[in-house]
């Protein structure tokens, strides 16, 4: 019996979803103890200011031999020529990628998932509210605002971290506390080191410094630990925003991507397609997008 060998054309393998392009690590340095931020580029520069996405969207980033991971980016479009994103280490993946220095090599699929709606910000108040590694994904939407600083209203940005060792991006987020075009307000929940200068308590705390605001033209962006989304909205639900007007990004363990495996299935949605970005009437309507298989982080 003969046997049947397949034959792919160059445009079926230059076509392959599940090709990873490869990219090389140009800056790699600690956040935390165990978080870690990257900067890469593909390896044809000339693609490098081709690589198109939208703030909140997702990347498959692999090494090779070890598998691969959803991770959301932390860099803005606004920004091209480079991908950022941070990761903690928290398993054989994460460790290996810990591991990477400058110059070595990564693959990367995507972009992936839906992404914050741009456009329809435009003209906004926005409010965004981070706890823990949910920094990640509304920092790439936070620069990008910033960038664009004139196409959208009055900015406040609110995050909490447990001490300040562990908030990401710090020194730059108290160099924003000095911009009179943003409200930037931070909170830690302890400090041993004595360093600390600025508020002390839970995320939920920096609400009472909010000020007043039009709530019809608000939009609330929201991203930390699943438990973290109940106390905070019912914060930003007593605001009176709009339900449609405020937004969350969700964890799933997404596996492919693109919609083919099914992992991420939440009834008739899929977290890599229809999220990871969802409004609070989608959760009121699926309570299972924040209860079934909420993980104690978000991914990042």
């Amino acid at each position: 019996m003969k046997k049947m060998c397949v034959v792919l054309d160059e445009r079926e393998v230059q076509d392959n979803p599940f090709k990873p392009e490869m990219f090389r690590i140009v800056r790699r340095y600690p956040l935390t103890s165990d978080v870690n931020f990257f900067q890469a580029r593909p390896m044809d520069v000339d693609e490098a200011l081709k690589f198109n996405y939208l703030p909140g969207q997702f990347i498959m980033l692999s090494v090779v031999g070890e598998g691969e991971a959803p991770f959301c980016i932390s860099s803005s479009p606004t920004r091209p020529g480079l991908l950022e994103f941070c990761i903690r280490n928290v398993g054989t993946l994460t460790s290996s990628l810990s591991n990477l220095k400058e110059n070595q090599t990564i693959g990367i699929r995507g972009p992936y998932g839906n992404g914050f709606p741009m456009d329809k910000l435009e003209g906004k108040d926005i409010m965004i509210v981070a706890g823990g590694l949910g920094v990640a994904p509304l920092r790439s939407l936070l620069l990008n605002i910033l960038d664009d600083r004139d196409k959208f209203g009055k900015v406040t940005y609110m995050y909490g971290a447990r001490t300040p060792e562990l908030m990401l991006f710090r020194d730059e987020f108290m160099r924003f506390k000095e911009r009179d075009d943003i409200n930037c307000l931070l909170a830690v929940e302890k400090d041993e080191s004595g360093t600390w200068k600025d508020k002390f308590g839970m995320v939920t705390s920096l609400f009472k410094d909010l000020g007043p605001i039009d709530a019809k033209n608000t939009v609330a962006v929201v991203c930390g630990p699943p438990v973290m989304y109940k106390f905070v909205m019912e914060h930003v639900v007593k605001l009176g925003i709009p339900k449609h007007q405020i937004l969350m990004t969700l964890e799933r363990r997404m596996k492919c991507g693109i919609g083919k495996c099914g992992h991420c299935a939440i009834e008739y949605l899929y977290t890599c397609i229809d999220g990871p970005v969802f409004s609070w009437w989608d959760v009121l309507h699926m309570k299972e997008l924040i209860g079934r298989g909420a993980s104690d982080k978000t991914f990042a």
